[in-house]
């Protein structure tokens, strides 16, 4: 029994001095182990700078931007500040479904998990070169899907037009630029037949890097009816679309929370594969 009990009080001395000497190096192990980041190099920003030049609705309010303060604070430190206006369609933004569906939700009520998906590209730049009244068409999805496979449920459906190319020019982007002419705009967009096969498809919204998902013809905006009467948002005036591949990105949409809001200015990042 004697001999026992100092078998056991040495086991416990042995244990001791082990926790004394190599905790503190498992401590450092565990302190050393970073939590996985994401490469800056697959970051890519798929917004317009909000300012000056921005390009709104011909017939809406624009951005603007009023220094309140720029400069040294009278205690010697330093303040800046300023405040700025805009209507919620404009540069990159968001449509949210109540945009041009009655009963459907609000900017504020979309979930985040449909703000965050994979993003696939359908790329239409050719057809719309020299043709600024082209439609997708579901044709154009189906060729997209004989090489790509089916466009997957729960995904954001981006248009490429090759449009980005004339931002900021308002003339070449928009077809006009004077001031409340509706009458004379002139982009491509998203055909409402291409619209309906994309919605069958389940996504969670579409984005496209002209002014609207409507083309600028359009005085009945029946694509606008049918994604955001299928309660989905649409992404419009995308930057840098260019710079994705047609599948593996994740795209990142958060638009600023507004109330109640019909659409708001949005931060669009993609995070490549």
């Amino acid at each position: 029994m004697f001999w026992s009990y100092l078998g056991f009080a040495r086991f416990c001395r042995i244990a001791f001095w082990s926790v004394l000497f190599f905790a503190p190096a498992v401590g450092a192990q565990q302190k050393a182990v970073s939590p996985a980041s994401i490469n800056p190099s697959k970051l890519v920003d798929l917004s317009y700078t909000f300012d000056e030049k921005t390009i709104y609705w011909p017939n809406a309010e624009g951005f603007e931007r009023h220094v309140d303060h720029w400069g040294p604070r009278e205690d010697g430190g330093w303040y800046a500040a300023a405040h700025f206006s805009a209507a919620e369609h404009g540069g990159t933004h968001m449509d949210a479904p109540i945009h041009f569906a009655k009963g459907k939700r609000t900017l504020d009520q979309i979930p985040v998990s449909q703000l965050v998906a994979p993003a696939v590209v359908i790329d239409i730049s050719d057809k719309c070169a020299g043709h600024p009244d082209y439609l997708l068409q579901p044709a154009d999805v189906d060729a997209w899907e004989k090489v790509h496979g089916r466009v997957p449920a729960g995904s954001i459906a981006l248009v490429r037009t090759g449009w980005g190319k004339f931002w900021p020019d308002k003339k070449q982007y928009m077809g006009t630029d004077v001031k409340g002419d509706t009458a004379h705009l002139d982009f491509p967009g998203i055909g409402p037949e291409a619209a309906k096969l994309l919605v069958s498809r389940g996504i969670v919204g579409v984005g496209l890097d002209t002014a609207s998902m409507d083309y600028g013809r359009s005085k009945d905006f029946p694509t606008h009816g049918v994604i955001n009467g299928a309660d989905l948002y649409g992404l419009e005036n995308v930057a840098n679309m260019e710079k994705l591949p047609a599948t593996g990105a994740t795209l990142i949409a958060l638009p600023m929370k507004i109330g109640g809001g019909t659409g708001a200015p949005t931060r669009v990042v993609a995070v490549l594969p």
